[in-house]
């Protein structure tokens, strides 16, 4: 075979092997472990944050509230006619599944991604549907944001078509994560959307005995 074909040939597998490697690299950054938040490459992963709220008795909570305890946070909003009340009931149910000593640490928690309608009063109506332990967390636009961005939520307002942008009657798409975050605060794990109650019970309660 002619010499500058070995050569073409040669440089190709090189800079494809160069390519396959440095993907099986980023890829290697971007997973996330179920060990306290951490990543391979990037030691702690960038999920939760400090955040300031008012529960729906209207008093002020901070994530220090919560300190010694595990957090099991999802982020909805009380106009939600699906996804959110149905998150919120699996949440409620695994709590019930838990044994009592598991569950005592566990502290679950509503976070509105709809500050402007979910007010105190609404969340004090909408809060007691589900679990009788469950904190409903409220706020202004820019505190409900902080708390969504520090846990990676995607949020956004969802109109009809022709219906004025002012309206209150819009919908809000969001992402759909019920997050277990550790007694110090650092993020543990996550449960997808449509996760069994007896799944996401059975996750805690493998993190909590592990953990004590």
């Amino acid at each position: 075979m002619d010499r500058r074909v070995w050569v073409i040939i040669i440089a190709i597998i090189l800079v494809l092997s160069f390519g396959f490697g440095y993907r099986l690299y980023e890829m290697g950054r971007d997973i996330t472990v179920e060990n306290g938040g951490q990543t391979k490459g990037s030691g702690v992963a960038t999920i939760g944050g400090p955040f300031t709220l008012v529960d729906q008795t209207g008093k002020t909570r901070t994530e220090q509230d919560f300190r010694g305890q595990y957090m099991l946070i999802y982020f909805g909003y009380t106009y939600c006619p699906d996804v959110c009340p149905t998150e919120l009931q699996a949440i409620s149910n695994a709590m019930d599944l838990l044994p009592e000593d598991v569950a005592r640490q566990v502290q679950p928690i509503f976070i509105s991604v709809d500050p402007e309608r979910d007010t105190v009063a609404a969340m004090a109506d909408y809060v007691p549907h589900f679990h009788p332990r469950l904190i409903g967390l409220t706020g202004t636009l820019e505190q409900t944001s902080a708390a969504a961005k520090a846990y990676r939520v995607y949020y956004v307002k969802a109109f009809e078509e022709g219906e004025p942008k002012d309206s209150d009657g819009y919908l809000v798409d969001h992402s759909s994560f019920i997050y277990l975050m550790g007694k110090d605060g650092a993020y543990i794990r996550h449960f997808n959307y449509g996760e069994t109650p007896e799944k996401i019970a059975e996750g805690i309660e493998k993190v909590v005995e592990t953990r004590e």
